[in-house]
């Protein structure tokens, strides 16, 4: 008996997958491999001075907390823009829908340079808010709002599809059986939302941990306040050394992986418990 043979539209399977693991190899872990090579330079009482001095430590609390704080409010407004987008017609939604996607389009840089005048203590939203006492531009508060300018779309564009693909009739059958609108958002919507919302917020955080050019300007850049992790690897790289600009970014590399591993695994055993429910 003959069993059919199934064609794909692709090469075969060896030769995909070496391509695969030739360009992850390429691409990825050549670069990564290298920061540990050239770590292992130093040794191990010389890496920890490097990356424990009160400067850095300040810095990893800065970063961290920044970009914690700022994909969580990407988590929350994230979902309300996409949740508008996605539930209501009205005029200009496309312009709004398209705006979204413009962190993605616009140099960081440009970004940086942007927030800084608006936010300035005589731009635009700056001056009335120092009015008030509040500095925004060379904070931390001006930190997390660069942080949260960048990080926005990936909340947005992974929880829309899912949104739109959500089957109306399911919430009307709720509605019909007695369910309020906060419990059929809590017991339906929500679950199935929880996988791209984890999506969402772990790709938003791991932008904002490597975000260098929207941050630079408006963070004022002043060592133990304002100064981030990646200016500071840029820093040690200007003065030429190496060994201690890769001893900080192996530690960003192994606390981030660490991070999405985490939420990666949250994001998996949602999707069993909705799975076995």
């Amino acid at each position: 008996m003959f069993t059919r043979r199934r064609h794909d539209v692709l090469p075969g399977f060896r030769l995909t997958l070496g391509y695969t693991l030739f360009y992850l190899g390429l691409i990825v872990l050549l670069p990564l491999s290298a920061a540990f090579i050239k770590t292992s330079t130093l040794t191990w009482e010389q890496f920890w001075s490097a990356v424990t001095a009160p400067r850095v430590l300040a810095s990893y609390r800065l970063t961290f907390g920044a970009s914690l704080f700022a994909a969580t409010a990407n988590l929350i407004f994230g979902l309300l823009v996409a949740w508008v987008l996605v539930r209501y017609e009205f005029w200009g939604r496309s312009i709004i829908d398209a705006l979204v996607d413009l962190p993605f389009a616009l140099p960081t840089a440009v970004a940086g340079i942007a927030l800084t005048t608006i936010y300035a203590p005589n731009g635009w939203l700056g001056a009335p808010l120092a009015a008030l006492g509040i500095k925004v531009a060379f904070t931390p508060i001006g930190v997390f709002i660069a942080l949260t300018f960048i990080g926005l779309p990936f909340v947005v564009r992974t929880v829309q599809p899912v949104l739109e693909d959500l089957d109306a009739e399911v919430e009307e059958a709720a509605a019909s059986l007695g369910a309020t609108r906060w419990q059929i958002f809590h017991r339906i919507i929500l679950p199935l939302l929880t996988p791209s919302l984890l999506t969402g917020f772990a790709m938003a955080f791991a932008r904002a941990l490597g975000e260098y050019g929207s941050v630079v300007f408006i963070s004022g850049n002043l060592p133990m306040k304002t100064e981030i992790t990646p200016l500071l690897i840029i820093t040690k790289l200007e003065q030429y050394d190496y060994a201690g600009a890769t001893a900080l970014a192996v530690v960003m590399l192994v606390v981030s992986f660490c991070l999405l591993f985490t939420i990666n695994m949250l994001q998996w055993w949602s999707s069993r418990f909705q799975r076995s429910n």
